[in-house]
């Protein structure tokens, strides 16, 4: 009873909160804030190439940390978000890469121990009072987490960048190719998924000779990540068909995840995070490059441990990393693996088309009326977190100045905050990327979109030209007053405090195919909000057809009529690339 006196409303309900009701930020640690730079080199001696620190070059770890991110609490909530999706924080792999082209683990995606913080971003207990701060600010935490591959550790005798041998050339049975020796006898296969089974399998050299270098027989952990005999061992991946989910990502070790070995332990791993730290989500990175068998064990394992923990709306979410328009090959993730939900890539598809692009409205059409795809229907793609852009493809703003390179910053800077109105007003968990607040804007994917939010002195981030802002990534910038950081503050405000924003049904009202109107109701107990957005550049005067009638109100943008032209019809009258939300009353 004293603790609910002094804790504040918001923290305590933050367990209550559906996965729908959030907003999400999007940080990795190493380009958020340098709290403490003791930890910069990760405890490790020696040049950039023995500790992985390089400030000056993109592909290097720049200091951040976690006590940089708990610094920044009251900014992330100042912009209104809810929840945290934390970048990888598990013990890296310094360096790795052929000669030549070596670059860092900064991203947390080369793990070799599961189990721990790096310490390029601090300690467990620099976690632990992380999630604490932000629990006791009302906000979640989710853990950005790996099960697809570690760093890559293991080597093969015959290659250093191998190519993908299938099963059907290379058979389990078979000691490099079908004319080879016979090995590991009475295995049936890698689709028979008992432990009976994978003991007969004792022998990693059916398509290569695997082996762990001197001085690196015990890199991983927990120790039994550190058999080779758990490892695909058959060579790069080349994201299609059967090595998908068997080859290497560009040489990381893929684990063999159909062993009933390897889901016990990534359990174990995953399932201890929830009990040490009481996290409230996972973000799933290369889901798409694991067996479904292996999601359908490990997802309902991690929900129920989180329930046990007291966490009953714990969100998972898998990265299926698809450039489609089509909801069908994401939603397959949710009925065939059994993910709650997946990163809508579609959404981000959708925007870019018509906003970043020159594709018609119709481009929500698709999106929307694929929501049915997915187990749960339209209630599960209410929780499918939504992203205009992120660390792996790019920035909005890079995409808009990309397609459109002759127009002016005003534009460009409109043409963003379209497409933060309709992340933050459409149907989805919005999801915000660091730094996308301060109109950073990147020079291309992946590196070329970390940029640094404290001082960079990346040479080829200080030269880009921010939006809404003389400033540059050479300095620190946490601008509350920047207008994008405004606008999507404003905008979380309005959704926080409007119900059918997170979780009413979406009803398309209008379209079109070229450039132009896009409208759609979001409707909750009998309320209807009407979302409006003009992906042109000449305004527009409509009719729009509704449910109800009576008085409007303008909720956010501009172009709602005071009142319902008729029953059943509201006039919108909305800028170049304006929008509008607008309440629709039911007095009549």
């Amino acid at each position: 009873m004293m603790l609910a006196a002094v804790t504040p409303a918001a923290a305590q309900d933050y367990r209550a909160r559906t996965p729908d009701s959030e907003v999400i930020y999007f940080a990795l640690p190493d380009r958020f804030d340098n709290a403490d730079p003791a930890n910069d080199r990760g405890g490790l001696r020696g040049g950039p190439m023995a500790t992985g620190f390089d400030p000056a070059h993109k592909g290097f770890y720049h200091g951040g940390d976690l006590k940089g991110l708990i610094r920044r609490l009251d900014y992330i909530q100042a912009l209104g978000a809810t929840a945290i999706w934390v970048g990888p924080i598990f013990r890296n792999k310094p360096v790795q890469g052929a000669k030549g082209q070596e670059s860092a683990g900064y991203h947390g995606y080369w793990i070799t121990d599961f189990e721990h913080v790096d310490p390029h971003y601090g300690t467990d207990a620099d976690f632990r009072a992380l999630v604490d701060a932000a629990h006791a600010k009302g906000m979640k935490v989710y853990m950005d987490i790996i099960a697809n591959h570690t760093a890559d550790v293991i080597r093969y005798r015959e290659c250093d960048d191998c190519t993908y041998r299938s099963r059907a050339d290379y058979p389990y049975r078979r000691r490099g190719g079908v004319t080879g020796k016979a090995i590991n006898d009475g295995f049936a296969g890698d689709q028979v998924m008992t432990a009976d089974n994978f003991a007969r399998l004792t022998d990693p050299t059916y398509a290569y000779t695997p082996y762990l270098p001197k001085g690196e027989a015990k890199a991983k952990s927990p120790a039994w990540l550190n058999d080779v005999t758990l490892y695909h061992n058959r060579g790069n991946t080349t994201f299609a068909n059967e090595n998908s989910t068997m080859g290497d990502f560009v040489g990381l070790d893929d684990l063999m995840t159909e062993n009933p070995r390897v889901v016990a332990g990534m359990i174990d791993i995953y399932g201890g995070w929830i009990d040490r730290f009481g996290v409230d989500g996972f973000r799933v990175d290369t889901a798409r490059h694991v067996n479904p068998e292996f999601w359908q064990a490990f997802v309902p394992a991690m929900r129920a441990r989180a329930a046990a923990k007291g966490i009953p709306n714990f969100h998972i979410f898998g990265e299926v990393g698809l450039t489609t328009l089509e909801p069908g090959p994401l939603a397959v993730h949710t009925r065939v693996d059994g993910f709650p939900a997946v990163l809508d890539f579609s959404f981000r598809q959708a925007v870019i088309e018509a906003v970043a692009g020159t594709r018609g409205t119709d481009a929500f059409e698709t999106l929307l009326r694929g929501d049915a795809l997915y187990a749960g229907g339209e209630d599960a793609a209410r929780g499918l977190p939504t992203f205009t852009g992120n660390h792996d493809n790019g920035r909005f703003a890079y995409y808009v100045r990309k397609a459109f390179p002759q127009a002016g910053d005003d534009e460009v800077m409109r043409r963003v905050m379209l497409s933060n109105a309709m992340l933050l007003t459409l149907r989805g968990v919005p999801t915000i990327y660091s730094g996308d607040e301060q109109g950073f804007a990147g020079d291309g994917i992946d590196q070329d979109a970390r940029e640094d939010m404290f001082p960079s002195r990346v040479a080829s981030y200080n030269d880009n030209r921010l939006l809404g802002s003389t400033s540059t990534t050479a300095v620190a910038n946490f601008d509350t007053a920047h207008p994008l950081f405004r606008q999507i503050a404003g905008l979380a405000k309005v959704r926080r405090a409007t119900p059918a924003l997170m979780h009413g049904r979406s009803v398309l009202r209008a379209r079109e195919d070229t450039p132009g109107l896009l409208a759609v109701s979001r409707i909750l107990d009998g309320r209807e909000v009407l979302v409006a957005f003009n992906t042109s550049t000449q305004p527009l005067d409509r009719l729009v057809e509704i449910g109800g009638a009576g008085t409007v109100a303008t909720l956010a943008g501009t172009g709602c009529a005071t009142g319902t032209a008729a029953p059943g019809s509201l006039r919108v009258q909305l800028p170049a690339l304006g929008y509008a939300v607008c309440a629709i009353g039911t007095d009549e």
